[in-house]
This record gives structure tokens, C-alpha cells and sequence, in this order.
């Protein structure tokens, strides 16, 4: 039994394919239409569906959209329409009718003031998600058509329309290592829940407690990160590299927006940013010390709040396994502090656990309930699910390229050399990772040991000055250089450097003296694990600096022809692409 899962809400639309319990593939929709996170500058064309990674999942499997047995869409636009209808099977087409509940007073004809957080575009928004079952069977651009060909609005697949927050809870749990587990889901918003709490058992999952709009942290995050001069929705994390530069003077402002009640509940107050604190960051202007000291304050009450959150959690569950997804668990800073002071034992973060994620979510979610199945089939041990490329195909690109390349004996080795003298490597190989983070497959390495190399990485990715750089690390060698590492292969969690280590591998070590550590075995993937082993035979430190392979305002690589692309116009010394040398 095929399942597709389905993310086109918000941003970062996705998808994924399951058959019978089994994850097959899932990948971005970003990474073939290089339109980062999905956003395009019409608001309602964020709602089209993610085509190529749809004809990606299937072509992986070597069918087409009509052998999928369900479709399930992270998003349920019926919780919201008020028309709720039965999930298991959407009969098409609908013609919903978006008018609102009539208020005392209004006149028959008019529509009643939207609820708060509702956007003037929601109505358009809403249709698109309701219409999306006649988009996917006839709205696939004619170059993929192929895959797409038989299928009408009403199948031969089943649609299920999935909660948004239910299909993070589920690609957290899901895939998780635990049996059983507590769940927290944090991000700007679902339907209408803004965080959720459940207990996963199982293949069952049962929600036990949400926040919902208009209080959200994930959009308190946002709020901020625009009023610093970011974009929001996707420069989060310029925020938390940005908050290790200053002081929590603002503290007691962000604590006065945010209130923790009980049973998991918390209010924000509107913020009134520019009321507060002065006028906003113009974008790419000058960065004050205020502005470090708002983003490490607005970082540490993220935090605490996350915290006390987790620890409702953990009386109510009863579970000393936690599993957390959502856009704000993408922030490893406040994991790592829920990990050092929070109550659980264990915590496991889903590694596209923004809303790509959900597409993962929806299709194990559908998975289970139609197979009836007790126990789970699937455990994530690694992020490699989309595309791959193998050495013929690679060089037949190189060749029709005319460019100059060489095959080389050893990978391992002769990159290895590359690296020892300080060269920055773009490294290709293998399936591309699924999640925001570059995990060695379509990375940028480079030696961790000169005190330089992170500004010249910024310089190379066009970067600001204050972001960090992360480390891989051999698995087995992690506790030696990063204080009480564990098992970290998605980098979703910070480890403070060994004071002792700190002059071998100063590039990855930031400011304020953390890491956002990848653990790699061999395993996990062969030629990364192999890479760090030659690099540190010949330099006795098993670990690189490991960066995601894009410049500015692109997403990481998919194809060879976009690392080649990506290679010749930046300052990178050499590309790595299968088993073949590019230098310049």
C-alpha cells in the first residue's frame, strides 16, 4: 500500500511516500524550483502544490500518482470552514461557501468581523487547500505530466485531509526510537493551534492539550525576527546566532508579553515591538547592541517557557521520552537547554521538523490507520530520502559541461588531502537530505582548525559576519571533543566545545562557546564517515566543518548541474561530486 503525503500550506511545501510503514522518499519542493522555502511573491501562489517532489516520490518508486492507494494533505481546512465531513474519503469537487457565523446586529448579507490572527487572505487560502485534490490530478506542469496521467478529483486514491499539528505530532513520534513517548509540537500556527501536547503508544497517538492562535511563540519569533531586519518564517536562526552576542536587558519586557497558566496554556500579549523598544532594524542596516541584547532576550524566555511547557508535559504523561517537531524545534539552542534542565530523559527532534515535515507526518499517520497496524515499522536513523545520482549520469552532465574533471582513485582519501590544506570542499554525494540542514550529502566541509576559516565560509555563502558554523563529528569520537555529547545526527542540538579542544578546532566554535553538533556513523552514510576517518589520520582531529552547499538566497543543491552551477560561481576551491574532482 502506497501513501503520499502532502505539505502546501504556509511554506516549505514537501513531500513524501510511504509504502506499508516504510518511508521511501521525501524531499522540498524548494530544491527543484530553487524558490527557497516555496515562497513566491504572490501570497496565494505559496498554496500551489509541490509537484517535482510529488513526481520525485513517485519516480523513486518507479510508479505513477494512480497507484497510490491514499493521499494525505497535512492540513484540515474543514476545522476552520465549519462543514466537517468524513476524512476518509473528500467527495469532489467542492464549492465551499466561505461566509462566517452572522453577529448580532449585522445585516444578513454581510460577513461577520474576522477571529483574531485571521488573515483577509484566508478565504482564498481555504479554497485552494479544498480544491487541491482536482489541482493534483490535473494541475501538474506538462513537463511532469507523465507520472500524473489517469488520475481525476476523486482518485483512484483516497484524500484525507490530516491536522496540521496531528502531522507534526506523528513525524515526531512516529519516527521516532521510543515506544512510547510524551509529544510537543511548537510552530506559528496549524489550523488554529499554535502548540499541542500528546501521548504516543504505539502506532497510536492521542492529543492531550493545545495553545491556539492568536498565542504563539513561533509567531512571537517571527514578530521579532522582522522587526530585526530578517525575513520571517526563515531567518529564525540569524536570530539565535544572533542572540549569543548579547545581554537579556529586555527580559522583563518579554516575560510581561508571555504568561504561563496552567494545563500547558500560555498567553502573548501583542507585542508592539516598536512601541517598546524604538524603531526597527532596517533591513541590511547597521546592528546595534540593542538589537543583540532583544534577540538574546526574546532567546532566553523561548527557552524558559519551553521548559516549564515540558514539564506539564512530563507530569501529565507520565513518559521520560520526549519527541518535539515544529518550526520552533528547529531552534537547537532552546532543545539543548530543555535536554540540560528539562525533566525528560530522552528527547528526539524530527529533522525536517518545520512544516516539510508534515508531509511525512500525514503520509505515516494515514499509513498506520489504514493497515490497522499495532507497532511501528519505521525508526529514523538518517535524513537521506530524496534524489541520487550516480556515477554515470554525474559525468555524462560533466561531459556534455565541457568542463574539466578528473575521477578519483580514493575519494576519501584525496579529498582528505584537499581539506589539510585548507582548501573548502562542496561535497555531493548519495540521496539529499530532507530538512533544512545539509548533513553531508550536498554540504560545504572545510577544516575545523584555523581560527579563519568561519569568516571565510560567511564570505563564500555571502553570510552575515555573526553566524556560526557547525561541526560533523565522528559518532564515536564525540564525547571527546564536545562536553557530554550523545548521538546527534540531524544538528538540532548544541554541545558546549572542550575547553581542552578549543585551539584544534576554533571555526566551529562559537562565541559563546557551543556547537550545533552532527554526529555521523558509517552506518548513517559510508563516504562522509569515511572523509572524517582520513582527515583524522592525517590530523588526529575527527571532525569538519560541515555547511549547507547554497549561496545566498538559493536552497541547498539537488542536481549536479545545480552543484556545478553552484561551484563555478562562488569562491569554492573544488567540488567533489561523486566520484569525481572539480578545481578551479
Amino acid at each position: 500500500m502506497y501513501t503520499l503525503g502532502i505539505n502546501a500550506t504556509y511554506h516549505d511545501p514537501a513531500a513524501c511516500l510511504v509504502k506499508d510503514g516504510q518511508v521511501l522518499s521525501a524531499a522540498e519542493e524548494e530544491r527543484f524550483t530553487h524558490i527557497k522555502h516555496g515562497k513566491r511573491p504572490v501570497p496565494f501562489s505559496t498554496w500551489e502544490l509541490p509537484f517535482h517532489a510529488i513526481e520525485y516520490c513517485l519516480r523513486e518508486a518507479g510508479i505513477r500518482l494512480v497507484d497510490v492507494d491514499h493521499v494525505a494533505y497535512s492540513y484540515d481546512p474543514y476545522l476552520l470552514l465549519g462543514n466537517r465531513r468524513d476524512d476518509a474519503h473528500i467527495e469532489l469537487p467542492l464549492k465551499p461557501s466561505f461566509s462566517r457565523p452572522q453577529g448580532p446586529g449585522l445585516p444578513r448579507d454581510h460577513e461577520a468581523p474576522p477571529d483574531e490572527g485571521e488573515s483577509p487572505w484566508d478565504p482564498l487560502f481555504l479554497a485552494s487547500i479544498v480544491n487541491a485534490p482536482g489541482q493534483l490530478a490535473d494541475g501538474a506542469p506538462h513537463h511532469l505530466r507523465e507520472r500524473f496521467e489517469g488520475a481525476q478529483a476523486d482518485g483512484p486514491y483516497r484524500w484525507h485531509f490530516v491536522k496540521h499539528h496531528l502531522a507534526h505530532a506523528v513525524s515526531a513520534f512516529h519516527a521516532s526510537p521510543f515506544p512510547r513517548a510524551a509529544v510537543m509540537t511548537l510552530d506559528g500556527r496549524g489550523e488554529r493551534a499554535t502548540t499541542s501536547y500528546g501521548i504516543g503508544d504505539g502506532c497510536e497517538l492521542e492529543i492531550i492539550g493545545q495553545v491556539c492562535m492568536p498565542h504563539s511563540l513561533g509567531l512571537l519569533y517571527e514578530q521579532v525576527t522582522d522587526y530585526l531586519g530578517f525575513l520571517h518564517s526563515s531567518d529564525e536562526y540569524k536570530v539565535m546566532a544572533l542572540a549569543s552576542y548579547g545581554k537579556p536587558r529586555f527580559r522583563a519586557e518579554f516575560e510581561e508579553m508571555v504568561r504561563i497558566g496552567e494545563n500547558g496554556q500560555y498567553t502573548i500579549a501583542p507585542p508592539r515591538l516598536a512601541e517598546r523598544f524604538g524603531p526597527p532594524r532596517r533591513r541590511g542596516g547597521p546592528i546595534e547592541q540593542r538589537h543583540y541584547d532583544l534577540a538574546h532576550s526574546l532567546q532566553v524566555v523561548l527557552e524558559d517557557t519551553a521548559i516549564e511547557l515540558a514539564r506539564w508535559l512530563h507530569g501529565v504523561s507520565g513518559s521520560e521520552h520526549l519527541c518535539l517537531a515544529g518550526g520552533v524545534a528547529l531552534n537547537c539552542v532552546m532543545n539543548a537547554r530543555i535536554r540540560d534542565r528539562g525533566p525528560f530523559r530522552d528527547i528526539w527532534v524530527q529533522p525536517a521538523a518545520g512544516d516539510a515535515g508534515t508531509a511525512l507526518g500525514a503520509a505515516l499517520w494515514m499509513d498506520s490507520r489504514q493497515r490497522g497496524a499495532n507497532e511501528r515499522a519505521y525508526q529514523m536513523e538518517h535524513a537521506f530520502l530524496g534524489p541520487c545520482y550516480h556515477d554515470d549520469e554525474i559525468e555524462e552532465f560533466l561531459r556534455w559541461s565541457k568542463l574539466s574533471y578528473r575521477r578519483l582513485n580514493n575519494v576519501a582519501e584525496e579529498t582528505a588531502n584537499l581539506l589539510v590544506d585548507d582548501k573548502v570542499i562542496g561535497w555531493f554525494q548519495g540521496r539529499m537530505e530532507f530538512g533544512p540542514r545539509a548533513l553531508g550529502a550536498r554540504s560545504i566541509l572545510a577544516s575545523p582548525r584555523s581560527h579563519s576559516m568561519q569568516a571565510k565560509l560567511n564570505e563564500i555563502k555571502d553570510r552575515e559576519d555573526f553566524r556560526p558554523v557547525a561541526p560533523v563529528v565522528l559518532e564515536e569520537e564525540a564525547d571527546q571533543w564536545f562536553v557530554g555529547a550523545r548521538v546527534a545526527p540531524f544538528m538540532l542540538f548544541v554541545f558546549d566545545v572542550r575547553p581542552e579542544r578549543a585551539d584544534q578546532i576554533p571555526a566551529v566554535r562559537h562565541v559563546d562557546g557551543t556547537a550545533r553538533v552532527q554526529t555521523i556513523n558509517r552506518r548513517q552514510n559510508a563516504p562522509y564517515y569515511d572523509l572524517l576517518r582520513a582527515f583524522q589520520r592525517r590530523t588526529g582531529v575527527p571532525v569538519l566543518v560541515n555547511t549547507s552547499f547554497n549561496t545566498r538566497g538559493e536552497p541547498i543543491v539537488c542536481s549536479p548541474r545545480d552543484a556545478v552551477e553552484s561551484f563555478w560561481t562562488s569562491p569554492l576551491d573544488a567540488l567533489v561530486i561523486g566520484s569525481f574532482l572539480l578545481e578551479k
